[in-house]
């Protein structure tokens, strides 16, 4: 009778009517347009939203799912419904831009609602019928309070609720969140930028059409095209492999931009239609499901949304990419009587789907473009994802077999007898059970077993693993050699050594190469349910302890159990029993001659001697703002002791600026790297960690999508700034540094500075730079 009471009363309250406010009207100071000027959208609005609502709102993890990065983004409005949710039991609909809905009607009908005026009622002002109106006026109305920190009244956590009010529900909102006008937990817009908007809004927010190509690149296109959907089975198979590869990534035509300045960007998509006539876009999730036509066609899909760093891999198309496609998929000799099916089994392995290509050609295609092929991984279907990146260290160092090695008649005559143990949990649908993990668990240690036993043989007797065996980029291609940086959830890829020598790294082969990006690209649903994501993680551990488990066999025998046993500290005893059995049986001698009794860092010195003209060129720091000395003082910052690393947060942009000419900066980024006992655990990542190992990097230049923090100095401030960072050692003291050195979200000069550090990425990263996210900016 108790729990019937509680009940009634509940229910009771629950429908209690909920106060609410009068929707909003812009002030009698915006003066009113009787019409508005001819691409005002494009000159006066795009600007500021681009500015102003992209920095938050882009790719999956956009509130409310409203991507304010191209018109039909716009148009298409909000979802409550969230795409990174790790709990759902079965797979969620696709909502991808321009692919799986083409109208705003096709949108409505999944569940979107609009934020821009209604039409439907005369006598409602059109700000009246409008969300986006209703937030920008609400911010208006309720500014930031002029405070250091957001204060109580501001949620600004990674997984915070979402509030997505439709019109009919923005007055309660207004009553119950008068705060969170947009931009949210950030200073509101200027008053010309706000008046801008609301005009623009008052005159039904009208979006301009798709803009058309010009006829020098639709010439490209349709050469590029041609050369894709060639007729012969040879050449299907190699388009489609060359799609699966590709689909994630914008490519460019690079003799064009170079002419013209400016990209024009394209996705590489599946259609129905050949080239030279309209898209019928095949929208399925994954890039290796069926298509259900009988003929795929390869085309280019023109970019029309705003660059943003998160999802931006740049891909360029120049003469000297084509011909060796031409070498490898058309002058290669390789015959394909009959075209691979799309079925689960075959498709969802490339070591099936694609073994009539020869190895040397798909190997080459990944290596050309290994920095690509690699931040596939991180930016690709996910744009940040914790689920795939929790299983990697902070920073580590990334090397690659040399081809030579990986196309030899053996190895792939052993990756065939492998055939049933290399499946990948990307041939189960998006809605998966993780109890199917341990039948993968199993093959990867049959696989890993069968592996060794190869190696063993092949090197008995014969010349054994040496510096040699490493690719060297062919003398010429700096994607040689890699560094990831892990920043929590997203990471960041960038050519070269970066950084002192790391705890580990990882040696990369064909295989592996193939099946990471099988695993976390082409096989990865976002949308998929809890079991697709857990089994996806789970296994990326293997993945990830075979790449170390390569490095390893460089090194003395002896060393090889004493650097794992450090990498994995408190590891499982599960994980225990498969270190010492699966993945660490190779007993074959090293062929090189190590002559200290440190010979990880020996080989890392081989290594960047080996590498050394394929280094990237470093980046110089503007001598006119710096001096050597504040330069040196900066670099420094990678010798920064533990206690102070540990209380940097992942990823801090420091901005100097001239002391004569303030809007002359320089850029610099100072990554956190977080150590950890192990990364093997999938929920106790903190139970994990080892900040008594953390350490510092910094990069000159923008490196990361998501800054938690922006410092904003003179250059004469430099060594001051950076002599109270050596002395921080609690959360106050840190904050005391921030109230010296820092630009906080709450300052009201925030804009203006995101301003200044904008026009410097377009200058210094035209093509390969991208709008920054600010959802992660922190409040300390």
């Amino acid at each position: 009778m108790v729990s019937l009471l509680i009940a009634v009363i509940a229910l009771a309250i629950w429908q209690w009517p909920k106060p609410e406010a009068p929707l909003l009207s812009p002030s009698d100071t915006i003066p009113t347009m009787a019409q508005l000027p001819d691409n005002f959208f494009g000159e006066q609005v795009n600007p500021v939203l681009t500015k102003r609502c992209v920095v938050c709102h882009a790719c999956y993890d956009a509130p409310c799912q409203l991507k304010m990065s191209s018109a039909e983004g716009i148009a298409r409005g909000a979802n409550i419904e969230k795409v990174y949710e790790g709990t759902r039991l079965t797979a969620a609909q696709p909502n991808r831009m321009f692919l799986d809905a083409h109208s705003v009607d096709a949108w409505r009908e999944r569940g979107f609602f609009d934020v821009l005026p209604s039409n439907k009622d005369a006598n409602t002002s059109p700000t009246q019928s409008s969300v986006l109106a209703q937030m920008l006026l609400l911010k208006k109305q309720h500014p930031l309070p002029q405070t250091t920190h957001l204060g109580n009244g501001f949620d600004i956590s990674l997984n915070r609720e979402n509030q997505c009010p439709t019109i009919d529900e923005m007055g309660e909102y207004i009553a119950g969140q008068p705060l969170g006008g947009m931009p949210y937990a950030l200073p509101g817009l200027s008053d010309s930028e706000h008046a801008t908007l609301i005009q623009w809004l008052n005159h039904g927010a009208p979006l301009p059409s798709p803009s058309t190509l010009a006829n020098e690149l639709t010439e490209q296109v349709l050469q590029l095209e041609a050369w894709l959907n060639g007729n012969s089975n040879e050449m299907q198979l190699s388009a489609r492999y060359i799609y699966e590869h590709l689909f994630t990534t914008h490519l460019y035509f690079e003799e064009l931009t170079k002419k013209n300045k400016t990209p024009q960007f394209f996705n590489l998509v599946r259609s129905r239609t050949p080239p030279g006539e309209a898209l019928d876009i095949i929208a399925t999730r994954r890039p290796f499901d069926t298509p259900n036509v009988e003929r795929v066609y390869y085309r280019l899909q023109p970019v029309s949304s705003t660059i943003v760093s998160k999802t931006h891999q740049a891909y360029a198309i120049n003469q000297a990419l084509l011909d060796k496609w031409q070498a490898w998929f058309v002058e290669a000799n390789f015959t394909v009587e009959t075209l691979p099916s799309y079925e689960p089994e075959v498709a969802a392995n490339p070591l099936t789907a694609f073994t009539l290509l020869p190895v040397e050609s798909r190997y080459r295609f990944m290596l050309e473009r290994a920095q690509n092929t690699i931040m596939g991984y991180i930016k690709g279907p996910v744009c940040r994802g914790q689920v795939a990146l929790n299983v990697i260290n902070d920073r580590f160092w990334v090397f690659f077999v040399d081809p030579d090695i990986a196309a030899s008649e053996q190895v792939n005559a052993f990756y065939t007898s492998q055939k049933e143990n290399l499946h990948l949990p990307a041939e189960k649908d998006s809605t998966a059970l993780a109890v199917n993990w341990v039948n993968y668990a199993k093959r990867q240690g049959e696989y890993m077993r069968a592996r060794t036993a190869f190696l063993n043989s092949e090197f008995e007797n014969k010349e054994h693993l040496n510096i040699s065996s490493i690719w060297d980029g062919d003398g010429s291609n700096t994607n040689a050699s890699l560094t990831v940086f892990r920043h929590f959830d997203n990471a960041t890829v960038v050519k070269g050594l970066m950084g002192e020598p790391p705890k580990t790294a990882w040696v990369i082969d064909y295989a592996l190469l193939e099946r990471i990006h099988y695993l976390l690209v082409a096989g990865f649903d976002v949308y998929g349910n809890y079991g697709h994501q857990l089994m996806t993680r789970l296994y990326m551990d293997f993945l990830r302890m075979e790449g170390e488990s390569n490095f390893l066999n460089f090194l003395p025998p002896l060393s090889r159990r004493t650097l794992l046993d450090n990498w994995y500290q408190n590891a499982s005893p599960e994980l225990t029993d498969y270190l010492e059995g699966d993945i660490n049986s190779f007993d074959q001698p090293t062929g090189i001659a190590f002559e200290t009794n440190t010979p990880q860092k020996e080989l890392y010195q081989m290594l960047m001697q080996h590498l050394s003209n394929v280094q990237p060129a470093k980046s110089t720091y503007n001598r006119n703002i710096l001096s050597t000395k504040q330069f040196e003082v900066l670099a420094n910052l990678d010798f920064l002791p533990a206690q102070q690393a540990t209380l940097m947060p992942e990823t801090t942009m420091v901005v100097v600026k001239d002391d004569e000419n303030p809007d002359n900066i320089d850029v610099f980024t100072v990554l956190r790297n977080s150590a950890h006992y192990n990364v093997n655990s999938l929920f106790e990542e903190e139970e994990n960690r080892n900040p008594s190992k953390d350490s510092i990097t910094l990069v000159h230049g923008l490196l990361g999508s998501y800054p938690d923090a922006f410092w904003y100095i003179n250059a004469s401030e430099v060594t001051a700034s950076v002599d109270q960072l050596k002395s921080i050692k609690s959360e106050a003291d840190y904050e005391a540094l921030l109230n010296r050195v820092g630009m906080r979200r709450t300052n009201p000069a925030f804009w203006a500075f995101s301003d200044k550090l904008i026009k410097w990425s377009s200058k210094h990263y035209p093509i390969e730079g991208g709008l920054l996210d600010y959802n992660r900016l922190e409040d300390r």
